[in-house]
């Protein structure tokens, strides 16, 4: 078993993909009983997995809060130390814990991807090839 700096360093995800499936459909109000559910040196390293992923910023945000600093800064050092700091001085960050509240609207193209030029067949009238002068 990997041990937290390890887990950190290898970017292992610290829970199963049930429960992180779980925290990214929670909603602003269910997230903190779920993070309640994880000891916390694990919520530490969850928020710093979260961290390093841009969708998962504000989750991670709202993860940190719930955590001390002393935990965040022994699961990932300077970062952990940064990670507390802007958990607790952004009061708009801790309330969108949902994942889905600042996503980017997606934009497609609407032109055709590539354009071919047509084939050009020398095929006579019958669908035999057409002689080509020599």
């Amino acid at each position: 078993m990997l041990s937290s700096r390890e887990a950190f360093e290898n970017d292992v995800c610290p829970v199963g993909d049930e429960m992180l499936g779980s925290l990214y459909r929670a909603s602003e109000h269910g997230l903190p009983q779920l993070v309640e559910s994880v000891s916390s040196d694990v919520r530490a390293m969850l928020a710093l997995f979260c961290y390093k992923r841009a969708h998962l910023h504000g989750m991670s945000l709202a993860i940190a809060a719930t955590c001390t600093e002393r935990d965040l800064v022994e699961q990932g050092g300077i970062v952990g130390s940064t990670l507390f700091a802007m958990s607790r001085e952004a009061p708009s960050a801790t309330p969108s814990a949902s994942a889905y509240g600042n996503r980017r609207n997606i934009t497609l193209s609407t032109k055709p991807l590539s354009t071919f030029a047509p084939l050009a067949d020398d095929l006579d009238d019958d669908g035999d090839l057409a002689a080509t002068p020599a």
